[in-house]
């Protein structure tokens, strides 16, 4: 966390008005305002829950788009010349809402198919299906856009999914309404979340999204790794270890051929870690482990 004063944002002036009540003193940048909070909540003032949420609200301008969306390897997309008879089974059986319409291959998106819009076409109806009619309008946004702002930026469309670009101008996954938010209030549950059971998420060949709260051994299974537990159970454990703190939001340390970084914290623990292979450390490669009984 940077030491910026967030007093130019809605969230930011919200914040301070709110702190006023607690607390005489003008806070100078955002780590004081944060420390206020924190006495407040150790007077009970505000419960943990709150404490947790209004971090998380003034850290969401430091966060971008790259780390939080859904990378392209894991979008569900509906070729732009599929059948009514390819696309029905496909949104029946991933129970999305919202597919990415894609044109030649996975990095040209089109539009965006709601599944709402299939409804006419069902039940025996005779009306012809055609993509081109359902087909609506994608909002393309840059990897490097601040999260503060793609939320208002939802709020104002009202749209709730973005297609995210690289440089190159190609699909490099997409962002929802829910992925900003769950920085703020935590963890939402929808359909592109972890699935059922599931700690560890592959979002490229060497980059991972790790829940803190990932077992050493679990981890260690996964990746062919050879951590000790000594002392710490869990992944969030063997990075403060390895750091010396409590890690704020976009610290990382590198261990091992890995580099950890703290996606989502607040001032009791760690949420969520973007985990990178920095080297060929001679494991097997990553595996993921027997029947998700972690």
């Amino acid at each position: 966390m940077n030491g910026k004063t967030p007093s130019g944002s809605f969230i930011g002036r919200w914040i301070r008005r709110l702190v006023s009540r607690f607390t005489t003193t003008d806070p100078e940048n955002q780590d004081e305002l944060i420390e206020i909070l924190k006495e407040a909540q150790g007077r009970h003032l505000m419960d943990t829950e709150a404490l947790a949420m209004m971090e998380g609200a003034l850290q969401v301008s430091e966060l971008r788009v790259r780390d939080v969306m859904i990378p392209r390897a894991r979008m569900v997309v509906v070729e732009h010349d599929a059948a009514l008879e390819e696309v029905l089974p496909l949104v029946i059986e991933s129970a999305h809402s919202r597919f990415p319409v894609i044109g030649d291959d996975k990095a040209e998106v089109v539009g965006i198919l709601l599944a709402k819009d299939l409804l006419p076409f069902c039940g025996g109806s005779r009306r012809s299906f055609s993509m081109r009619d359902v087909l609506r309008s994608a909002v393309f946004v840059p990897e490097s856009k601040r999260l503060n702002v793609m939320l208002r930026e939802f709020r104002n469309s009202r749209n709730h999914m973005a297609i995210v670009v690289d440089e190159y101008g190609s699909a490099a996954g997409f962002v929802t309404i829910e992925d900003v938010l769950e920085q703020i209030v935590g963890e939402i549950e929808d359909e592109y979340d972890f699935d059922e059971g599931a700690y560890i998420l592959q979002r490229s060949k060497n980059e991972y999204t790790v829940k803190a709260h990932t077992s050493i051994d679990d981890f260690n299974e996964f990746f062919g790794t050879h951590f000790e537990d000594d002392g710490f159970d869990t992944v969030a454990g063997l990075m403060i270890n390895a750091i010396g703190h409590l890690p704020k939001q976009k610290e990382s340390v590198d261990i091992s051929g890995y580099r950890f970084r703290v996606v989502r914290a607040d001032s009791r623990r760690i949420h969520l870690l973007n985990v990178e292979r920095l080297v060929d450390t001679g494991a097997d490669g990553p595996r993921a482990p027997d029947g998700n009984d972690s």
